[in-house]
């Protein structure tokens, strides 16, 4: 079995040369790698035919005399014949000066395995020689590089060592080694012995150009996805290089690229027919000219489109309404330049038919008018998220879902206008396929006491989140539970209005019995709530999050222990609990608990060891985090004897 072998950077080479001066001490030298790329035979201890001299001249003299006086040219012959993988990465590890010669060679010009081969009739081959052959095109491998490993040395060992086990298809660099960071020279070994690479990324790589995403087109045909993120070093030179002689090119990201523009962008719509995801950011070049060519070139395929932080203008929607007929998922962030016209004409253009998802965010251009154009022009949108949207207004809203006929989701973020108004009317006119209804911090919702028409109510609506809207309390929520009798996943997370009065309304009404519920941060809330919780929906519940309220203690517990045989992740964080409510839930006989936080229960103490150890029979995750009233020792007592649990402390 070989033993593996792997470095970090540039200094594990000597640089010509034998690199232990006893030759004996090779074997410490190949122990020394963790991370492996490039690998060693096994090897026996040399016999020593002739006698040594010892004197100090003489081993000099010796020492002198190395393979490495041959020329370069002569090194690369001998590399070429040699017989496999092994052989290869065996002679990568005597220099930094092999290693960079074998890294140069490209796959097809190792001539001795293939010429072996050639000779030998079908029959003759040997079934571990057609392993061989067809593992080294398989690219299935995956490499990752970060920080100070990120270095050319690094991506000439992978180059020589996957080539042979497998053939590297995924290859992603984050950052770089600020002594020696990953240059083109580091890509031109990987095009050399990677030609099976399939997914490329790199992130924060500034010294890598054109060049060496050049290397990359010339040799790795099959490249499938590309993602490239503060490279500023890369232009269109690269991006169209990769366009002409990657045709297989599916996914493109493309982030804070300053020399990426548009004729990049056309060398890709032209060049690329399989393209169905592209992701541009923050990249000043790009305008409406490359999205425009690119949407239009491939109207057939493309299906995901993410377009943020660009200068692009009102005609960039107007080409993605009317050749977007593909696309699937839009997500449309932070376009300054974006007007209501351009999501008027988008909706207008009717070449959304298949549109599911969209997502717009920080789009001053986003208006009522524009978005029930975009509802009318995408029939089979399901899922609409909406963020940092002031413009939109109650009636907007309420007639954007009068028109999507097909909505299943709705999501609503900062959008500060949305008042009760919009929000009930949602609910009333959204139809009978909404499912998930979220508002997050929308200061305009609050409590107005309106006296709100009789409407049918939601049946559909299974998921219910309003997080963080200060203003939204009892009255709202009195309306809810004979709105949305059929609610399953709640998250009321920071309705500090919230009291037990308003939950319980909410609580009585609901028929369908609830599985999630999220009441962090409502400080008003008491063991009332929670007790009446347990004893109306115990049979179905199995996520309960009750951290920061502070006024739920002991006896909430116990009522959650006796009625909730199916609950599995329970959140007690911050709560007034002590180890008389963590012993009521280690005697309840149903409960089986797998998650359970108690960090910042200040009044559980070392008393809870027993239990806890018992609950530990079904636990996986405990968070005992903050909890200053137990002790290192216990801890550690835990650790021990709970160990298919993750403890957190």
């Amino acid at each position: 079995m070989s033993k593996l072998f792997g470095f970090a950077g540039s200094d594990d080479f000597f640089p010509g040369g034998s690199i232990y001066e006893n030759p004996k001490e090779a074997g410490l030298f190949l122990s020394l790698g963790r991370h492996v790329d490039v690998y060693f035979p096994p090897s026996k201890r040399s016999r020593i035919s002739a006698p040594f001299v010892f004197n100090q001249e003489s081993f000099e003299q010796k020492k002198q005399v190395s393979i490495n006086v041959l020329p370069e040219e002569c090194l690369f012959e001998i590399f070429k014949r040699l017989p496999g993988g092994e052989e290869r990465s065996a002679c990568a590890c005597v220099s930094k000066q092999w290693l960079t010669l074998l890294s140069n060679i490209h796959r097809d010009e190792f001539c001795n395995k293939n010429t072996n081969l050639s000779v030998k009739s079908q029959d003759e081959i040997t079934g571990d020689e057609a392993e061989d052959q067809e593992i080294e095109s398989c690219g299935y491998l995956s490499r990752s590089l970060e920080g100070k490993k990120a270095t050319d040395v690094r991506l000439s060992a992978i180059a020589v060592g996957t080539a042979s086990r497998g053939g590297l298809g995924k290859l992603m660099i984050r950052g770089s080694n600020s002594a020696r960071p990953v240059t083109d020279i580091g890509l031109k070994a990987i095009s050399h012995g990677c030609p099976s690479l399939r997914v490329l990324s790199l992130w924060n790589v500034s010294s890598v150009g054109d060049e060496g995403l050049c290397e990359i087109a010339k040799r790795c045909h099959l490249l499938e996805k590309l993602d490239l993120s503060l490279c500023p070093a890369i232009s269109d030179k690269g991006l169209a290089a990769i366009a002409r002689s990657c045709p297989n090119l599916t996914d493109l990201t493309l982030e804070s690229c300053s020399n990426i523009g548009n004729e990049g962008l056309q060398a890709i719509g032209k060049c690329c027919p399989n393209l169905k995801s592209v992701s541009i950011k923050n990249c000043p070049l790009v305008g409406d000219q490359g999205i425009a060519s690119l949407v239009s070139s491939t109207s057939d395929v493309l299906e995901k489109v993410k377009l943020q932080t660009l200068t692009i203008t009102d005609v960039s929607l107007a080409v993605i309404g009317h050749y977007g007929k593909a696309v699937t998922d839009l997500v449309l962030t932070n376009l300054p330049n974006v007007c209501e016209r351009g999501f008027w004409v988008m909706g207008n253009g009717h070449g959304l038919q298949k549109l599911k998802s969209f997502t717009v965010t920080s789009c001053q251009g986003a208006t009522d008018t524009g978005l029930e154009a975009v509802a009318k022009g995408c029939p089979n949108l399901k899922q609409f998220c909406l963020r940092k949207c002031l413009y939109i207004s109650d009636s907007g809203l309420v007639s954007f879902c009068k028109a999507a006929g097909s909505l299943e989701s709705l999501h609503l973020e900062e959008c500060h206008r949305i008042t009760q108004y919009g929000f009930f009317g949602v609910l009333s006119n959204s139809g009978a396929k909404l499912k998930a209804l979220s508002f997050v911090y929308c200061l305009g919702l609050k409590d107005l006491n309106l006296g709100l028409p009789v409407v049918s109510p939601c049946e559909s609506l299974r998921s219910l989140s309003i997080r963080n809207c200060p203003g939204f309390g009892n009255s709202g929520l009195a309306v809810l539970g004979q709105l949305c009798p059929q609610l399953q996943h709640v998250d009321f997370s920071g309705l500090e209005g919230m009291t037990d009065a308003g939950f319980l309304s909410l609580l009585r009404s609901t028929e369908a019995g609830l599985v999630k519920v999220n009441l962090s941060g409502c400080v008003n809330l008491t063991d009332k709530a929670v007790s009446t919780m347990a004893e109306l929906h115990g049979w179905t519940l199995e996520v309960v999050n009750l951290e920061g309220c502070r006024m739920i203690s002991d006896s909430g517990l116990v009522a959650i222990g006796e009625n909730c045989p199916l609950l599995s992740d329970l959140d007690i964080s911050r709560c007034a609990i002590t180890d008389f409510g963590i012993a009521s839930l280690a005697l309840a006989d149903q409960l089986n608990l797998q998650i359970l936080s108690v960090s910042g229960c200040s009044y559980v103490s070392d008393k809870s060891l027993s239990a806890l150890v018992k609950m530990g029979e079904t636990l996986l995750g405990l968070n005992l985090q903050h909890c200053n009233a137990i002790s290192s020792s216990t801890v550690d007592r835990l650790v021990e004897q709970l160990w298919r649990c993750d403890i957190l402390s």
